[in-house]
């Protein structure tokens, strides 16, 4: 276990809820987006109606307002983008995706500091994303945020500072977060080197080892029980 890890596990009981979901009281899915998914097998990805259908008709039928899910995850769902094409496509989340309604509020978890924020706006890709850093214990990491919409990027800059629960974001729509249901992705990074803005949710498999390493399971800040 690293020392972010450690740390992280140490101080989970400080940290205030990234959504509104209260999820020790109301029921959520867990959604599985590889290829043992066979319903997704057969829905067009790259059709608006049809996955937004599946994320929000499978949450009905689970009656359930939220679902949760991915750290870790292959995923077959990335080849609707080039974003994540290349020699070897990159298919391994590094977060976890919160499914929910548009306008959906975001909170930051503890004390933190905006690093960057961009619109990552190509087919696929993030859309309006805020990276935050944090520290605690002397261990210094980020977290980011994607999926978002495009207003909660106009009053920010780089060293604002934020205190925990503060209200940074709300879950875009399929427009604003580029042709994805309506979600956050919530991850969190150790070491972000040069990256500003922007930060990879999604590695190649045969580094797969290398970037979770870097990028611990959110639910450490989550604090999701059962996922």
């Amino acid at each position: 276990m690293s020392s972010l890890e450690q740390v992280l596990l140490q101080n989970r009981h400080r940290f205030t809820p990234v959504t509104q979901f209260n999820f020790e009281k109301e029921p959520f899915h867990i959604f599985d987006f590889t290829s043992n998914n066979s319903v997704l097998l057969n829905i067009d990805l790259n059709n608006e109606q049809a996955f937004t259908d599946y994320v929000f008709n499978t949450l009905n039928d689970n009656s359930c307002s939220v679902g949760v899910g991915g750290y870790g995850e292959d995923r077959f769902i990335y080849s609707r983008s080039e974003v994540f094409g290349g020699e070897e496509s990159r298919s391994i989340h590094l977060g976890i995706d919160v499914w929910a309604a548009v306008g959906t509020a975001v909170y930051t978890p503890l004390d933190g500091t905006v690093h960057s924020f961009a619109n990552n706006n190509q087919h696929g890709d993030y859309g309006p994303t805020i990276i935050l850093g944090h520290q605690l214990e002397n261990v210094k990491f980020y977290t980011l945020y994607g999926h978002l919409n495009t207003e909660c990027l106009n009053d920010l800059f780089v060293g604002k500072k934020l205190k925990k629960g503060d209200h940074i974001a709300n879950f875009g729509t399929y427009e604003e977060n580029v042709h994805w249901p309506p979600h956050l992705h919530f991850q969190i990074i150790h070491e972000i080197g040069d990256y500003s803005g922007d930060y990879p949710g999604v590695a190649k498999p045969s580094e797969k080892e290398k970037w979770l390493k870097n990028s611990p399971d959110a639910n450490l800040i989550l604090n999701i029980k059962g996922l």
